[in-house]
């Protein structure tokens, strides 16, 4: 099956929904027709997007994540299928009632994983992990030494060179480009939390009252590097088609896990799934193996199935098909 990521921020589009294929038409002509079972995710972010209520209820029935992203290209909320599991119920009940001391223990695992990968990132980008693959050994359960912020200021003090940076400033380009890639990752890995029966607002670590994607938020941590190295491969320039092309690209690329080549969405399924074994009592371990990209150059230089809105011609039909 093929999973496709459609963007939708760079003209006024119209989506309807005809014999399962999303239909996109621009200025009153049909540009592309995708059928909703190859759908992965959905990203709005330009105002001029029109769509119906069948268009949103056939893609949650398809199991996709539709996004709609606000200022800064940071997601300003996310529709999710309500019932995409079987058993769902039963699993929900035992999620939420999960004990602290497993949470933490849970959290221990991303925490060291997320460290891990962003040493590998260092060490594929500034040739030496600058000390963060021996932070990974000081986590203990719950992380109460908070270890994942002192890795995180030295990681964010090296990423980028000697160029400053600071996540908090919202004009600087290279937060617009983390902030869209997250939004795309965090779309991924909330589908893989409801395809696995899970719900997305009972979080591990993240359990803000305010924040209905908690878990999403909680297993999409190690897999943040995956958005930070492109980020890091590219020039500061504005977040352009060309720069969502590549951001798309990395979530959707294939990447190596214990031997096997495989695709982020699969790796997020399994992982999500580890969790339920988990919370059934069927394991203790999550599904937290290092990745690493098959092929650098691919992963940053060859987008994946990407459809983009630019003008009232066929570029929306080149990149759908």
């Amino acid at each position: 099956m093929t999973d496709r990521i459609l963007d939708f921020s760079q003209g006024a589009a119209s989506l309807s929904i005809r014999n399962n294929l999303l239909i996109v038409k621009q200025g009153g002509v049909e540009v592309a027709s995708i059928p909703c079972a190859e759908i992965a995710a959905v990203i709005i972010s330009h105002w001029e997007v029109v769509f119906t209520q069948a268009v949103l209820g056939r893609l949650a029935e398809s199991g996709a994540a539709v996004v709609i992203c606000g200022r800064s290209y940071s997601p300003a909320a996310m529709l999710l299928p309500l019932e995409s599991h079987h058993i769902q119920a039963e699993r929900f009940l035992r999620q939420a009632a999960i004990s602290a001391p497993r949470r933490k223990q849970l959290w221990q695992q991303i925490v060291r994983a997320k460290i891990a990968a962003q040493a590998s990132v260092l060490e594929e980008l500034r040739n030496d992990d600058h000390g963060l693959r021996a932070l990974t050994k000081q986590v203990r359960s719950g992380d109460p030494g908070n270890v994942e912020a002192r890795a995180a200021r030295r990681y964010w003090s090296v990423l980028f060179g000697d160029a400053p940076f600071a996540r908090a400033d919202e004009e600087d380009f290279r937060n617009h480009w983390l902030n869209y890639g997250y939004a795309v990752l965090r779309a991924a890995t909330a589908r893989a939390v409801c395809a696995a029966g899970l719900h997305p607002t009972f979080g591990l670590a993240h359990r803000n009252k305010a924040n209905a994607f908690a878990l999403a938020d909680d297993l999409m941590e190690p897999f943040r590097p995956v958005v930070d190295r492109i980020v890091a491969f590219n020039t500061l320039r504005p977040l352009d088609p060309e720069a969502k092309r590549l951001l798309i690209g990395a979530v959707a690329s294939r990447y190596l896990v214990d031997g096997e080549c495989r695709t982020l969405f699969d790796i997020l399924a399994r992982l999500a799934q580890s969790l339920v074994r988990n919370i059934m009592g069927e394991s203790k371990n999550l599904a937290l193996s290092e990745w690493s990209p098959v092929d650098a150059v691919r992963a940053v230089k060859k987008p994946a199935i990407v459809a983009e809105v630019h003008s009232p011609d066929d570029s929306f039909r080149r990149a759908a098909q």
